[in-house]
């Protein structure tokens, strides 16, 4: 990969998601005086307007694209030449697609250093209900998404969950008008977590799943029981496998398998795609397929079983 000397901080959401608002608070804080000029480029506009004379204090120049066909590797290199800046801010248009822009070619060192996607709380169910494919595009690739506009009786962790099956490495921050909120978790479980055996039930595979994936530390040694497929990855060795379920994350041909890497005496025995329920003790440590650390599943016991009536997991 090149090395990237113009970052570019790509920041995504459907109109009045709060694109603006956290981009204008963020160009006026103070570390983000820094020297070089910084080109902001507009691929909309809504209600809430920059401060122009903070653009100028903060040596930022403005540039508005109000056409996606107009976004195009030759436009990006002449603002290259025009402004030679330092670093790069998109406020990019809710309704293209994130991804055209990713696999754009782009002028020599810029390159995406963070993607950030801004969710109104208020909308975001009716935009799943009606843009579900376009909203999973933004965050798929996306370093952190920022709820914001949160109601105490919003289903916030519903709304977690659903972005950790699309992006299982992204930040998920929640705020509402008096800033950042935390422990939308607690006592959320449907399932006893101090019990002998922690019994998953597959309408609760994707609630365990998620929360595991989050705080490991609730569930290191400890036992879980749950049923799911087997996958055997080649290169994972003989006693390896990957128990869980598929989830869907934008349609019917958009899934993802949701599983944690098990080791087991029982695996070899294992024919690929069987449903099996799991008995594991689960760790915690660093693995080459998670490219880092991640959950894995010691199994005391591993049987076949009767395929689930529903296979799919759902977050919504």
């Amino acid at each position: 990969m090149d090395e990237i000397t113009v970052p570019i901080y790509l920041i995504t959401g459907f109109l009045e998601s709060g694109k603006t608002s956290f981009l204008n608070f963020t160009l006026q804080q103070d570390y983000f005086y820094i020297e070089g000029k910084t080109l902001l480029i507009l691929c909309e506009e809504g209600e809430v307007e920059y401060d122009m004379e903070a653009l100028k204090m903060c040596n930022t120049v403005v540039e508005i694209i109000e056409k996606e066909e107009d976004l195009t590797p030759e436009r990006l290199a002449a603002m290259d030449i025009i402004h030679q800046p330092e670093r790069v801010i998109m406020e990019y248009n809710g309704m293209w697609l994130v991804s055209k822009f990713e696999q754009m070619s782009k002028p020599e060192g810029w390159g995406i250093e963070q993607h950030i996607t801004c969710v109104d709380a208020s909308t975001f169910q009716m935009y799943m209900t009606n843009m579900k494919s376009i909203f999973m595009d933004m965050v798929r690739q996306a370093d952190m998404v920022i709820f914001n506009r949160c109601k105490k009786e919003d289903p916030l962790p519903t709304y977690r969950r659903g972005i950790k099956v699309a992006n299982q490495r992204a930040e998920i921050i929640f705020e509402d008008e008096e800033g950042e909120l935390e422990d939308i978790f607690q006592d959320e479980m449907p399932f006893d977590i101090n019990a002998p055996i922690i019994d998953i039930l597959p309408e609760d595979y994707g609630i365990w799943f998620v929360d595991a994936m989050d705080h490991p530390d609730t569930y290191v040694g400890k036992t879980v029981r749950f049923k799911g497929r087997a996958l055997k990855p080649r290169g994972m060795g003989s006693k390896f496998f990957v128990p869980g379920r598929t989830a869907m994350t934008c349609c019917a041909d958009d899934t993802t398998f949701l599983g944690y890497v098990c080791k087991s005496g029982f695996a070899p025995k294992l024919r690929e795609g069987e449903w099996v329920e799991v008995t594991a003790r689960v760790g915690f440590e660093r693995r080459m397929e998670y490219q880092g650390d991640g959950i894995v599943l010691y199994a005391d016991f591993v049987e076949p079983c009767e395929p689930l009536p529903e296979e799919m997991v759902y977050f919504n």
